[in-house]
C-alpha cells in the first residue's frame, strides 16, 4: 500500500512553506505542494479538477488565499471576495465528487469574527455580528468556506477541519509594502527610516491590540489536525496573549535599535480594536499550544528579514495569492 497523499495548495507562500518543512517530518505521508496563481489558478474549475486527477489525494491542506494588510483590502474587497470564496469552493465540490478524500483541511481567517467580538473570542461568536469594515469581503469569504464544510459534513459525511489562526508572523513573511500585514509592514517602515535616518508615521491610534502568532507553531497545529477527528466546527490557534500596537512597534523598534520618533495619525483606522482568541477547544481537541514566545519570534523574523532582504523580489510588488 503506498503512502497517503497530502495535497497543500498555496504550498509557495508564507504559510504554505512552514506547513511542508512541517510535514517532512512525517515520512509516512507523500506531500504534494501546489502554490502561485500563474501555475495553479484555483479560481478556474478545470485547475483544480487537474489536480484532483493528476495527484488523487488523500488529504488537501487549502492554504491559498488572496490576502494582506488593511490598505489592500480597501483596494481590493471584490478580488479578495471572489477570489477565496471561488478557490475554496471549487475545492471543497471537487473533493465531494472525488469521493476518495479523507479529509479536507481548512484554514480560514480571525478576520471573519465579528467587529465587536467579546474577549477572547470563542468559535461559537462567528456569526454574531458583521466583521470589522475593512477586512470584511475576505473573512466572509473564508468564513462561508468554514460553513460549506460543516454543510458538507451534515448533507455528503465528508470529514474537515476548520482551523482559525490569528495574526501570523515569521521568516517567509511578505514583505512587499502594499500587501503586507502588520509585522513585516513594522519592519520594513523601521528600517527604511533607520536607513534615511527619519522618524516613522504608524495609522491609527495605536491603541487597538492584536495577538500574534508564529507560522511554525501555526504549522504544527494545521499538521495535527489530519490525524484527530476534529469534526467540522472551527477550531481558533493562538497563544491567548494580546499586545497594542504601540507596544508591539516599541519592542520591534527595540531589538532593531531604531531610536527615531514614532508618530501616531489617527487619520487612518485601527481596524478591529482587539483580537484575542479562546485556544481551549486547540488544546482539548488537538493537544495544541502554541510554543513561540512573541519576542523570541520578532528577533527570528527580524533576522531572516535582515538577511534576506537584499533578495531579488523579496519585497518586490507581487500578487497575494500563494
Amino acid at each position: 500500500m503506498s503512502d497517503p497523499t497530502i495535497l497543500v495548495t498555496g504550498s509557495s507562500g508564507f504559510l504554505g512553506k512552514a506547513v511542508m518543512k512541517q510535514l517532512k517530518k512525517v515520512p509516512e505521508f507523500h506531500t504534494i505542494g501546489i502554490g502561485g496563481k500563474r501555475s495553479w489558478d484555483l479560481t478556474n474549475q478545470k485547475y483544480v479538477e487537474y489536480a484532483m486527477n493528476q495527484f488523487e489525494p488523500d488529504y488537501i491542506i487549502h492554504l491559498a488565499a488572496a490576502c494582506g494588510g488593511i490598505g489592500i483590502n480597501r483596494e481590493q474587497p471584490g478580488k479578495f471576495l471572489y477570489d477565496n470564496l471561488s478557490m475554496g469552493m471549487n475545492l471543497i465540490e471537487t473533493a465531494r465528487k472525488y469521493n476518495k478524500l479523507k479529509k479536507f483541511i481548512m484554514v480560514g481567517t480571525v478576520c471573519a469574527y465579528p467587529k465587536f467580538t467579546p474577549v477572547p473570542f470563542k468559535e461559537e461568536d462567528l456569526w454574531n455580528g458583521y466583521p470589522e469594515e475593512t477586512n470584511a469581503p475576505y473573512g466572509i469569504a473564508k468564513k462561508t468556506l468554514m460553513e460549506m464544510l460543516i454543510a458538507y459534513k451534515k448533507q455528503y459525511n465528508m470529514d474537515s477541519s476548520n482551523i482559525i489562526p490569528v495574526n501570523m508572523y515569521g521568516p517567509n513573511d511578505n514583505f512587499n509594502p502594499a500587501s503586507s500585514h502588520v509585522i513585516p509592514a513594522l519592519i520594513l517602515k523601521i528600517d527604511k527610516a533607520m536607513q534615511n535616518n527619519e522618524d516613522i508615521e504608524i495609522w491609527g491610534t495605536g491603541e487597538a491590540s492584536r495577538e500574534f502568532l508564529y507560522v511554525d507553531d501555526c504549522a504544527e497545529a494545521i499538521c495535527k489536525s489530519l490525524t484527530i477527528d476534529t469534526g467540522p466546527n472551527p477550531i481558533n490557534i493562538g497563544t491567548c496573549s494580546e499586545i497594542k500596537i504601540a507596544d508591539l512597534v516599541s519592542m520591534i523598534a527595540d531589538i532593531m535599535k531604531y531610536e527615531g520618533f514614532i508618530n501616531y495619525n489617527d487619520e487612518f483606522p485601527d481596524g478591529q480594536p482587539r483580537r484575542c482568541l479562546d485556544v481551549s477547544k486547540a488544546r482539548d481537541i488537538l493537544g495544541f499550544e502554541a510554543k513561540t514566545r512573541l519576542r523570541e519570534g520578532l528577533e527570528s523574523t527580524i533576522k531572516w528579514y535582515q538577511e534576506n532582504k537584499e533578495k531579488e523580489n523579496l519585497i518586490d510588488f507581487f500578487n497575494c495569492i500563494q
